[in-house]
């Protein structure tokens, strides 16, 4: 499911001046003809000009999580760009802070510890206490007469800059302290339709078994909607070549360089904003019909937003927002946790494809994808223009500073690879807390059901009726029953739900999907479903 938006006038556009890299856009006509295949390839050599500027990974603004999935009563353990950090709510300071995620005693994992009755960080192993600036306050294995061994500098936590903003925790990867003052020289990418009050804007999260690379670029790509996502999107019409109804392409990048780039889609703009944000956004006059627009005076605007973080090879975090500023209503009504079930859905029924297909890039090498991958068409411009900025100014991969040995972790049981509970479920306040109460309610359905069977067997016979018999066996069965279809229903959705592209026939979901936008993304342009 994906949304549009007008991007409002104050969004930041991609800087600097446009490079003189030549782009290649995928400039293919459909269908492809011998005469012209030739000319459609990917160059096997990009050009690269020589002492273009590199992109820093560690000089920019990360998003660690969305601040309605924080709680503030225990720290959070979180791994981006390979550092382990722990994210804590300071209330002596009203701020949220970012640690390492090591006590510098013996190493042991502060996001497994607690906050303290003073509001300080403490290390469940020995007990060391820190403020929010990462000064230890406590020891106790300290003699309280002295030395104040406690104010030493190897007793401090290192603390990464951090802030709030557009309802997301951001922090600066670097613990040198010139960067403790950085948000005063550069602010993370500022998204005004997720602080504006006339714009829902419910937020989800997923950990995701690939990497950011690949993330990027399947985020990038419509045209595998219909057929990855079959039945989960509108049925399409169709044409004579296949029943998904997939089309060609009239996509092309119009700015690139160290910035990112934007995009025409034809019937939307995008912009590419690295490291992490992905922004579509559209003209209204060019999705809603005449007899919509008439319905209302006010214009309808919507984007989707894609935020993604690379963790660690072969592991990335997507933060995802679709604002919009009509059918607002909705989101005081249908909670959270229903609409992560069809777009978890959507996330899982490509899920094993891309983990797949990772796999085998990484055997041939990221910088040789343009080598191995053929890309003729321009329905994969983007992609195309993704990789090329990837080549150009970031060596092809994130750079993880020697941490890893560039192999990618080993493919693990389906059931763990295709996880939503520990990806998303535990991550998530609102589908946490469904899923306790959820497992409550079942808990109650079966002793409803034995508590009746065995007031039935106890009973003397004639003390009541046999219809009153009857129904009390009734209840205890309907009870047995809706508490394994609860059952069910929870594991499918709560912790691990194996998507089968033959099997899969799900189209009660879309109506899921839609409680959340009246327009749904097909490849052939956005399609008015239901006005909420």
């Amino acid at each position: 499911m994906f949304l549009k938006s007008q991007i409002h006038s104050t969004l930041p556009l991609i800087r600097g001046n446009t490079s003189k890299f030549k782009l290649f856009t995928a400039l293919s006509p459909s269908p492809l003809t011998e005469s012209s295949s030739s000319n459609l390839e990917v160059d096997d050599e990009p050009e690269v000009e020589t002492g273009s500027e590199k992109f820093d990974w560690y000089s920019q603004w990360y998003p660690l999580m969305p601040i309605c999935d924080l709680d503030k009563r225990a720290p959070h353990a979180k791994k981006v760009m390979g550092i382990d950090v722990v994210i804590w709510w300071d209330r002596n300071e009203s701020a949220w802070q970012v640690f390492d995620d090591a006590c510098p005693h013996r190493l042991a994992p502060l996001s497994e510890g607690r906050i303290d009755q003073w509001g300080r960080l403490q290390c469940v192993y020995h007990g060391w206490c820190f403020n929010g600036s990462g000064d230890c306050k406590f020891i106790p294995q300290a003699p309280p007469e002295g030395p104040p061994i406690h104010t030493s500098k190897k007793a401090c936590v290192a603390a990464y800059p951090s802030t709030v903003q557009n309802d997301i925790l951001w922090f600066w990867p670097n613990t040198d302290p010139q960067y403790k003052d950085i948000i005063t020289r550069k602010t993370p990418p500022f998204i005004p339709e997720i602080d504006d009050p006339s714009f829902t804007s419910f937020m989800g999260n997923r950990d995701i078994p690939y990497g950011y690379e690949v993330l990027v670029e399947n985020l990038m790509d419509p045209s595998h909607v219909p057929y990855a996502h079959y039945g989960l999107t509108p049925d399409p019409k169709g044409n004579n070549a296949d029943r998904e109804g997939g089309t060609p392409l009239d996509f092309s990048v119009e700015e690139l360089d160290i910035n990112g780039f934007t995009a025409n889609q034809g019937w939307n703009k995008s912009k590419f904003m690295p490291p992490s944000i992905f922004y579509l956004y559209s003209e209204p006059d060019k999705l809603a019909s005449s007899v919509e627009t008439k319905k209302s005076s006010v214009q309808k605007k919507f984007s989707m937003i894609f935020i993604c973080i690379p963790v660690s090879p072969g592991k990335s975090r997507l933060i995802w927002c679709f604002p919009r500023n009509f059918g607002v209503w909705a989101d005081k009504i249908v909670p959270r946790w229903i609409l992560h079930m069809g777009q978890n859905l959507i996330l899982d029924s490509d899920l094993y494809l891309l983990h797949v297909e990772e796999q085998k890039i990484m055997d041939v090498g990221q910088g040789n994808w343009h080598k191995a991958c053929f890309v003729p068409t321009k329905a994969d411009a983007l992609v195309i223009g993704f990789r090329k900025w990837l080549k150009k100014y970031a060596g092809d991969q994130v750079d993880w500073r020697g941490k890893y040995s560039g192999a990618l972790p080993p493919t693990p049981p389906r059931e763990q690879l295709m996880d939503r509970y520990w990806s998303h479920t535990v991550n998530c306040k609102s589908c946490n807390f469904a899923y306790k109460s959820l497992n409550v309610v079942e808990v109650m359905l079966q002793i409803i059901s034995v508590a009746s069977i065995g007031f039935v067997a106890t009973m003397k016979q004639g003390i009541v009726s046999a219809a009153t018999r009857n129904s009390i066996v009734v209840l205890a069965i309907l009870s047995f029953a809706l508490s394994r279809l609860l059952a069910h229903f929870i594991y499918k959705n709560f912790r691990y739900h194996d998507y089968n592209h033959v099997r899969s026939s799900m189209k009660c979901v879309s109506l899921i999907i839609f409680l959340q936008a009246g327009y749904v993304y097909t490849p052939s342009g956005p399609k008015f479903i239901i006005d909420i």
